[in-house]
């Protein structure tokens, strides 16, 4: 019989395995400007939401949008490591996948903007 490649853990030891792979994923992740960046959006968007006197649930629908952008930033990285990977040579395919990741990141900050906007001008103006 052969051993598997990889041990399943179970119970508290799957949750800290868990939770090493993904704080490896957020420090992957970290190594990309384009995550830096949206990390530093999020921050100036806490910061006017507190100067325009933003509510509690304001807060929250922000923070809940910036981690959908964050998380798709992250699938994004992870479509692009995998095209670099299997597919190093310019293919077709590999661009569309690039392509499509690249448009779900921009419709998140598409929609972080468009709430935002909605909300400090709601604060700002009426």
């Amino acid at each position: 019989m052969t051993k598997p490649a990889v041990t399943k853990e179970t119970g508290f030891r799957h949750f800290m395995a868990a939770a090493s792979y993904s704080w490896a994923g957020f420090l992957r992740v970290f190594r990309e400007s384009a995550f830096r960046q949206e990390l530093g959006f999020f921050a100036v968007a806490l910061i006017a939401l507190f100067l325009v006197g933003a509510d509690a649930t304001e807060f929250v629908v922000t923070t809940v949008l910036f981690l959908g952008l964050f998380s798709i930033e992250a699938m994004n990285t992870a479509v692009e490591e995998v095209i670099d990977r299997i597919s190093p040579e310019i293919s077709i395919v590999g661009k569309h996948a690039k392509d499509l990741g690249s448009f779900a990141v921009t419709c998140m900050i598409a929609a972080c903007c468009l709430y935002l906007g909605f909300v400090i001008i709601g604060h700002l103006f009426f």
